[in-house]
């Protein structure tokens, strides 16, 4: 049996000042621990014995086989499947040559856990190993972005910093480029295959500071006058970005 000291535990590390404080973070469902466990190791796994089994896997002396009951009293989810992992959180140093040298994100204020993790989904998707945040955006270990980003998290590198100050830094040597409804089409626009690609705020968009020494201003155009939405979610918006970014590699 589970020990209630244990599932309080677990249950703490939804909030990020524990998640901070301990180091480490949840990890659910079988494809995306699976992945996670192709690069990181595990502190602890619990899961059932069918779970264990399926992997050929042993149970080390920290790890738990729990009961589909027990399971669904220490997930974050609402219809949790055969495992629940721990581990540590990676901490990457930003190499500035990087944003030069690849095609790299930065997100100014995203806020929304389900956004960040569909982005992060996409940079793995596009190829895209480094996504700078600025310190005002979502945690990306909160476990609703861990579930979100579908085990992507485990192959990019995501690095919280003055946003600001490290694209202002790099202004001169790399390309900025910077969605907004004020920018020009994407679509006619020369793009690069390497430079800082910034998406930002659910609701504001980049901030004018970041804004003001963006190399280029792109916009995704609407395809009739009378369009009634406003703008694009900012995670299907990086979609369509990144992928014409990556067609003009191909083409």
């Amino acid at each position: 049996m589970i020990e209630k000291n244990l599932i309080k535990y677990i249950r703490s590390l939804e909030l990020k000042k524990n998640r901070s404080l301990e180091g480490v973070f949840v990890v659910e469902t079988p494809k995306v621990v699976n992945d996670f466990m192709e690069v990181f190791s595990p502190k602890r796994l619990l899961a059932t014995s069918e779970w264990f089994s399926s992997l050929g896997r042993i149970p080390k002396e920290e790890d738990r086989i729990i009961t589909e009951i027990e399971l669904q009293r220490i997930s974050f989810l609402q219809h949790p499947q055969q495992v629940i992992a721990i581990f540590d959180i990676p901490r990457y140093e930003l190499d500035l040559s990087v944003l030069s040298e690849e095609l790299c994100l930065a997100l100014d204020g995203v806020r929304d856990p389900g956004n960040l993790g569909t982005i992060i989904r996409i940079a793995d998707w596009f190829g895209i190993k480094t996504i700078l945040l600025s310190t005002d955006s979502v945690d990306a270990y909160n476990p609703k972005v861990v579930q979100a980003s579908m085990g992507s998290l485990a192959h990019v590198n995501v690095i919280y910093l003055d946003l600001f100050e490290v694209l202002t830094q790099i202004k001169d040597t790399t390309p900025i480029y910077v969605t907004t409804l004020e920018g020009q089409n994407l679509y006619q626009e020369k793009l690069t295959s390497k430079g800082v690609i910034v998406m930002g705020n659910e609701t504001r968009g980049v901030s004018p500071q970041i804004t003001s020494i963006a190399s280029k201003k792109l916009l995704i155009p609407s395809f009739k006058e009378d369009v009634k939405a406003d703008s694009l979610n900012v995670a299907i918006a990086t979609a369509l970005t990144c992928a014409e970014f990556r067609r003009r590699d191909l083409f």
